[in-house]
């Protein structure tokens, strides 16, 4: 593998995930529990699309194929989608997506800021406008964690549930394979195994203040790295890419 291949693999894992997840979010537009969530869930998710966009940007550009940040978002079928198993997963209900992003937000703020120290100078300026971001979403999805984790009888089983089956997929955000070795040689990508305890004392400072526990033991659940996904991709994607394929090179 080349260091253009590595590096366009790498984009897209960021990309990718941020793309997901931001879909996912946008999927609460008109049936978020109040209006004030609604707002909020749906600036997280343009926040997630527009990092997805430029990063796509720059891929097209690495990949150098004639290809545009569009036809990377809608034309790839699912091996070739390399978000996180976290990001795909269905919203379920709102302590599901709270947690769901808490998880997401936790590893993002950590991981953007040793991003921002790439040698890549796109990378590291697409980073620090995204860490900004991250910071404020972190913030949103650790209060409403703490909110709901000491609320209600109801609302602490639920999203203790989501937690309990979320956990299997957090694993997977720390996990390198031949892309990162090369890209760390170039100082280029950020050494996941070394931001890992940093996220995993963000959650139990969050846990800490609320009566919920972590996961003693849970299957890790792997595979986007090598573009294998749970069965919630392929759905998602049929939704997402539809009105691109059925009308091809439509402009608005």
């Amino acid at each position: 593998m080349t260091k253009e291949e590595a590096l366009f693999k790498y984009i897209l894992r960021i990309a990718d995930t941020n793309l997901i997840l931001g879909h996912r979010l946008s999927e609460w537009i008109g049936h978020a529990p109040m209006m004030e969530e609604e707002l909020a869930l749906g600036n997280v998710a343009l926040d997630l699309i527009g990092q997805a966009n430029s990063l796509l940007q720059y891929a097209a550009k690495v990949e150098e194929k004639n290809k545009t940040e569009d036809d990377l978002a809608y034309l790839r079928n699912e091996r070739e989608f390399y978000n996180t198993l976290l990001s795909e997963q269905p919203n379920r209900d709102f302590g599901f997506t709270i947690v769901r992003q808490l998880l997401n937000d936790a590893f993002n703020i950590h991981f953007l800021e040793e991003l921002t120290k790439s040698s890549d100078a796109t990378l590291a300026g697409l980073a620090a406008k995204a860490h900004k971001e991250a910071l404020y979403h972190f913030r949103h999805s650790s209060a409403w964690t703490e909110r709901l984790g000491d609320g209600t009888e109801e609302s602490k089983n639920k999203v203790q549930n989501a937690l309990n089956e979320l956990w299997r997929f957090t694993d997977e955000l720390f996990e390198m394979n031949e892309v990162d070795e090369i890209l760390l040689k170039e100082k280029i990508a950020v050494d996941l195994k070394a931001i890992k305890p940093k996220f995993e004392k963000t959650i139990n400072e969050i846990l800490q203040r609320t009566t919920l526990n972590k996961p003693e033991k849970a299957f890790m659940q792997r595979g986007s790295r090598d573009g294998k996904h749970t069965e919630h991709l392929g759905f998602l994607l049929a939704e997402m890419q539809h009105l691109h394929r059925a009308i091809p090179d439509v402009t608005w």
